[in-house]
């Protein structure tokens, strides 16, 4: 009874265990769920070569395929075989791969209780109508079934069984939606090892491969410093013998997770597919020595901590040094565009995203983007392709007069256009919100004083001259100050340059028979005045571009970003000139917790660990505080103007429960990043059905 007890005891004090908590956070699981306890018999698969244990999956959980999938040890008890300490060898088969195809399955060892197996898996996944991981036990030549849970599965494995699941009947149209979290898409969008780079490029060792995509990184051997390389940035890949869940905040920290033991159902193997991670496992062609902090492979190569290697969690090979990466061709996966033409028919929600470039438009178009829902302006004077325009803008920025102003602007404006041209020709009628310029002009001049040497001498003025400008434009609080739609008020030829850029590449797109309809937001406003100050800027030049046109309209739109409180509590004085609203839910979220999105890192980590914020705001929208000021914006705004379209355009846009909060409260889209467009996509079809 004293040992019973104390098992009882033991398993509901994990519970707050560091790495139980550790887990929990990553996995968004409540503390106040707690933990239940079985108590029952215990059969043992341990007595001998007529006894056996095994962990077996009524589908294959790394790629969806529909066969019964497992692995078995004879003479063991269950924890042999996720622990990774012995190969265990496929039940039949299906499950067998490199490293198990030369042992006996269970279906040759057993093949009467292999059948017996084989019925009850058939049932269960009836029954429950999901694929069931499934723990069993032979003892002395009788078959015990321990338990079935719903099973876990990586990213393509899940819209594969969701989709043939629906086929078969088995479930309905949004059951299958709902089957698939939107994170597990990410999976599929991962990227993977460059194929001619992969070819030529030797493989050191291969293994099982336990999580898709290709992943690379530098050698760490332990958990600690896989979370001290991540918190710099660094890309790590933790190599162990075996995992443990003492390992799970360093596994969660690294790119990918390789080990030397263990199979397909071992606790590597298990929670890297959960997550959706890369993952090799049973690599016995490597051998780890921690004392010197070494990896052997089999060619006799050695490498040490620090030394980079390339994983494909595909194909379970490892390549020395870092491959290059490439991104999946959705096009060709079926599974995921029958997903994707059942989310269509589900969703209210448009999603459109936010991009920088016209290349990221057309990426975006890919993945199913109905618009752009903030295209920025600024991105021009960032990057390679840069040099000139930013030159330009650091001309503009240092001109005395505004006749000088306006003579440097006529120059820039030739780059602007073309840039929103390509934008808006690739979007083809589908609308582009352009935000006008939003940075403060400080970001676009350099500080240090070779690079002010240099740019005086481009500009040929003094350094000194340069520098009192350069000093004239430093704020103490740059975020709050001179930016956005202030920059168009204190220089309206500003404004005036990028609306004409709009309005005549909208022209000549039209003329060649295409299809654009940009729509202009104005960023960064807290009154109504500033909205009715740059409005007659831009009927100004709308005037200016017809006449020059010869025309009689040019379709547009004219709106605001609403990111200031003020702004959203003044929502339905801003409706008055604004056709559109487009929360910027960044610095909205700054503003109204009063936290600096750049100084977070300093105190957050604590607020999160302590329960004092459950999410980080920047990540999942504050329903509490900054979703109620969006809906009182909405409301308020649609007070004056029954038919405002409203949408979202900060980070916010891509995550799942904030996709799904701007569904309830009644948003016309979300806007988002290119690669995480199916993710609100899916998002949006599962606010639909969660509603019902």
């Amino acid at each position: 009874m004293e040992q019973l007890w104390g098992g009882i005891g033991a398993v509901f004090g994990s519970w707050n265990g560091k790495r139980a908590m550790e887990y929990r956070r990553i996995e968004k699981i409540p503390d106040e769920w707690g933990t239940a306890v079985n108590v029952q018999a215990m059969v043992f698969g341990n007595m001998g070569d007529d006894c056996a244990t095994g962990v077996a999956f009524t589908r294959n959980p790394g790629n969806g395929d529909n066969h019964f999938y497992g692995e078995y040890l004879v003479n063991a008890q269950g924890e042999d075989v996720v622990a990774g300490i012995r190969t265990p060898a496929p039940i039949n088969d299906f499950s067998k791969n490199n490293q198990s195809k030369h042992l006996t399955s269970l279906a040759s060892l057993m093949p009467e209780l292999y059948n017996e197996l084989d019925g009850y898996q058939k049932r269960l996944e009836i029954h429950y109508k999901d694929m069931q991981d499934i723990e069993f036990t032979i003892e002395k030549g009788t078959l015990y079934m321990l338990q079935c849970r719903v099973g876990k599965r990586n990213g393509i494995a899940a819209v594969k069984m969701a989709m043939d699941m629906y086929n078969e009947g088995l479930i309905d149209k949004d059951t299958a939606v709902m089957r698939v979290s939107p994170n597990q898409l990410v999976e599929l969008l991962l990227p993977l090892l460059d194929p001619e780079t992969e070819k030529m490029s030797p493989v050191i060792a291969t293994g099982l491969p336990a999580g898709p995509g290709g992943a690379k990184g530098i050698i760490v051997f332990d958990s600690e410093k896989a979370i001290s390389y991540a918190e710099k940035n660094v890309p790590v890949i933790l190599v162990r013998e075996e995992t443990s869940p003492e390992d799970v905040d360093g596994m969660h920290a690294s790119k990918a997770i390789l080990t030397t033991k263990g199979g397909m159902t071992s606790h590597a193997a298990l929670v890297a597919r959960g997550w959706g991670k890369c993952c090799i496992v049973g690599c016995n062609d490597i051998e780890i020595n921690t004392l010197s902090n070494t990896m052997y492979a089999k060619n006799g190569l050695v490498l040490h901590e620090g030394d980079w290697i390339t994983l494909n969690g595909t194909t379970g090979r490892v390549y020395e040094g870092a491959l290059p990466l490439v991104s999946v061709d959705m096009e060709a996966n079926m599974p995921y565009q029958e997903l994707m033409k059942m989310v269509e028919e589900i969703k209210v929600l448009d999603v459109r995203a936010n991009v920088e470039t016209p290349e990221d438009a057309l990426q975006a178009l890919k993945f199913g983007a109905t618009g752009v829902g903030l295209f920025r302006t600024e991105h021009m004077f960032y990057g390679e392709k840069s040099e000139e325009p930013l030159f330009l803008m650091r001309k503009m920025i240092v001109s005395r007069t505004e006749e000088e102003r306006r003579s440097v602007l006529k120059d820039l404006f030739m780059y602007v256009k073309k840039d929103i041209r390509r934008t808006l020709e690739v979007m083809a009628g589908h609308p582009v919100t352009i935000r006008l310029l939003d940075p403060p002009l400080h970001e676009f001049v350099p500080h240090d004083k070779l690079k002010l040497e240099s740019l005086a001498k481009e500009l040929g003025i003094r350094v000194s001259t340069l520098k009192k400008r350069v000093l004239a434009l430093h704020e103490n609080n740059p975020m709050l100050g001179h930016r956005g739609v202030r920059l168009g008020i204190s220089y309206p030829e500003i404004t005036e340059m990028q609306v004409q850029a709009i309005l005549e590449a909208a022209s000549e797109l039209t003329d060649n028979g295409k299809k654009v309809f940009p729509e202009i937001m104005i960023p960064v406003t807290c009154t109504v005045n500033e909205l009715k100050h740059q409005k007659a800027l831009v009927n100004k030049v709308y005037d200016e571009v017809l006449a020059k046109t010869g025309k009689d309209k040019i379709e547009y739109a004219f709106g605001t970003m609403i990111e200031i409180p003020r702004a959203a509590l003044r929502a339905d004085n801003m409706a008055l000139e604004a056709e559109f609203f487009s929360f910027g839910t960044n610095d909205l979220t700054q503003m109204s917790f009063g936290f600096s999105r750049d100084d977070i890192g300093g105190f957050l980590p604590n607020y999160l660990d302590k329960k004092i914020l459950r999410v980080d705001p920047f990540t999942t929208i504050d329903q509490q505080g900054v979703g109620e000021l969006i809906k009182i914006g909405i409301e308020r705004g649609r007070s004056t103007r029954p038919d405002l379209e409203v949408g979202i355009c900060g980070e916010h846009g891509g995550d799942p429960e904030s996709v799904k909060f701007c569904h309830r409260i009644g948003m016309n889209y979300v806007s988002c990043s290119p690669f995480r467009v199916p993710i609100a996509r899916l998002a949006a079809a599962q606010a639909v059905i969660e509603g019902k």
